[in-house]
């Protein structure tokens, strides 16, 4: 098989992945009820899928003999804003009290440290 062949079938395959993430996403979407967990099916699973469409068009473009950073400069664009919009959105969701209100973190001093509460440490000793 020659290069031009497998660069053929690798956009193929990458083309099948992403549409097949990009549709996982879309019935996510529709599918979820509340913001919180509906956020979750267009940053994780769009991210990848849109990753796939575009490492499609770069060996596409690589085969053809032609060079593309565009799609690279996109993919880290992306890979950098769909977790800020999320949480965006998830902090947009909290505020307006429309989702679960989180759990309250334990009332110790120790809760998001590394220390070690007293009483664990006389229970090692």
């Amino acid at each position: 098989m020659s290069g031009e062949i497998i660069g053929t079938y690798a956009t193929a395959i990458s083309l099948l992945i992403g549409s097949a993430f990009i549709i996982v996403g879309v019935i996510g979407l529709l599918k979820f009820n509340d913001p919180m967990t509906r956020l979750h099916a267009p940053t994780k699973v769009g991210t990848v899928g849109i990753g796939m469409l575009l490492l499609a068009s770069m060996i596409h473009s690589f085969v053809l003999g032609e060079t593309s950073v565009h799609e690279i400069l996109i993919m880290a664009f992306l890979f950098v804003t769909a977790p800020i919009s999320a949480h965006f959105i998830a902090k947009v969701s909290m505020h307006t009290r429309t989702c679960a209100t989180p759990p309250s973190p334990p009332r110790d001093d120790t809760w998001s440290t590394l220390s070690v509460p007293e009483q664990e440490l006389q229970a090692e000793e």
